[in-house]
């Protein structure tokens, strides 16, 4: 099928023009002005941006947590996705103590086959390293699995020793697979839930006070120098914290190959909205949690200078109102950690990022698009627009506004974090590998045809 896009300004990382897009079957077939050619559908994109689908690296698809489960599944959550203009994401995969590797991705491959309606590829979240695991992390990168997530915290569940830590990272220097770090000192922020708890601090605020900035920093500190010295690189997931950033900042002044991503809900909520009455402050926890306000700046100011380098959404949500007695309620450490955003995240970067001159257009694509699909081995099958790409493709208006409310989304859950909150920048049309997905802010795709993204070993 010939699909042609005519007349939209066309935005990539590195270019912006007026164009004319042509679409056959699952690829972009070229690009130029004025194109007069015989198309089976004509996409009329006059006064909109052409964009690179959206690709989303940190989400938490029907994720068990806590004696709950995500609320969204791979059809609700992916469909939201694509509302807001994300046509690939790279979900999660647990393996749980003395599991193999493959019986994990096997697992999460099920719960996304017949469901997700965008692409979807997983990282392997890695809890048990004994030999035969490592060799079964070389099989994973050939197969297409080509990262590995490593948890700092979660003591007895999911956090690893150094030692341990250490050897995921040399067996990546030989099979090409990056390791991705959730730095927290879990020890530390342990000890400190503990003491919290015999003194009766009990609502979900204690969650922060209890996961301090300096602890995500000593962590991401550790992390890096760990890389160093197995020699490879590393992908600091869902950083928060400025002190943390620091840390990034100073080694990749020095040459090291430090990545890391951010989160909207650490550049536009803040530990204020923990101090929201009853027990509302539990919509915002989350780990790391959100931080001071004054961090958003710093935040801002990395993503601007390429310190950091990609925006996910670690999208998890849980609902809250359909619990009868909500978990948590007297201990804010059995509170589900999460909160949902796979759908708000390109209009929120959007809106509070460009329109707001803090990053470039270019620089909202490369943050959102193209440097995950760098990072995490699609480039350039995914992450821009360009012959022989994949034709993920969003028609983006950016005059419409829109207002962001638990009564409009389209992700299963029960609340939004930014709540009656006005957004310019709307998606508008969405199409994955040539089909669409979206068109004219309704779902038109269908639940399944998303397929497994095979990805690269690193290239960086």
């Amino acid at each position: 099928m010939l699909i042609l896009i005519k007349g939209g300004t066309v935005v990539t990382a590195t270019d912006r023009y007026r164009g004319d897009v042509l679409i056959d079957g699952e690829r972009v077939s070229l690009i130029g002005t004025s194109l007069d050619i015989q198309a089976d559908k004509t996409i009329d994109a006059t006064g909109r941006y052409v964009l690179p689908g959206g690709i989303d690296v940190h989400t938490h698809l029907d994720m068990p947590f806590g004696g709950t489960t995500s609320s969204d599944d791979f059809e609700t959550g992916t469909i939201a996705a694509a509302h807001g203009g994300t046509t690939s994401i790279v979900d999660f995969a647990i393996q749980y103590k003395g599991q193999t590797l493959h019986h994990a991705w096997e697992t999460w491959m099920k719960k996304a086959e017949g469901k997700a309606a965008i692409d979807y590829g997983f990282h392997m979240i890695v809890t048990d390293l004994d030999q035969q695991v490592e060799v079964e992390m070389d099989s994973l990168v050939r197969q297409g699995v080509t990262s590995f997530k490593l948890f700092m915290a979660y003591p007895g569940v999911f956090m690893l020793d150094d030692a341990t830590i250490f050897r995921a990272l040399l067996r990546t220097s030989d099979n090409g697979g990056t390791i991705c770090m959730h730095a927290e000192n879990g020890g530390v922020i342990d000890v400190l839930v503990k003491r919290a708890l015999a003194e009766g601090k009990t609502a979900p605020k204690y969650h922060a006070l209890t996961r301090p900035a300096r602890a995500e920093a000593e962590a991401t500190h550790r992390a890096i120098a760990m890389a160093e010295m197995a020699n490879v690189p590393i992908y600091i997931v869902h950083l928060s914290a400025a002190e943390a950033l620091e840390m990034v900042t100073e080694a990749r002044d020095r040459g090291v190959p430090a990545y890391a991503e951010t989160c909207p809900q650490y550049l536009f909520l803040s530990y204020d909205n923990y101090e929201e009455p009853g027990f509302e402050g539990a919509k915002y926890v989350m780990s790391p949690p959100l931080r001071p306000k004054e961090t958003q700046a710093k935040l801002w100011r990395g993503l601007a200078f390429h310190d950091l380098q990609v925006v996910s959404t670690d999208h998890c949500p849980f609902c809250i109102k359909e619990q009868k007695e909500p978990l948590g309620k007297d201990d804010f450490s059995k509170i589900p950690n999460g909160a949902p955003g796979i759908e708000t995240r390109m209009g929120l970067v959007y809106d509070g990022g460009v329109l707001t001159r803090r990053i470039s257009l270019n620089r909202f694509v490369e943050l959102t698009s193209t440097a995950p699909a760098k990072i995490f081995g699609m480039f350039p099958r995914k992450g821009t627009i360009a012959p022989g790409s994949d034709a993920d493709i969003v028609i983006f208006n950016p005059e419409k506004s829109t207002m962001l409310s638990a009564r409009t989304h389209h992700m299963k859950v029960d609340y939004n974090p930014y709540e009656g909150r006005q957004i310019t920048g709307v998606t508008e049309t969405v199409l994955s590998r040539g089909r669409l997905v979206i068109e004219n802010e309704k779902f038109v795709g269908r639940a399944g045809s998303g397929s497994f993204i095979k990805r690269d070993p690193r290239s960086l």
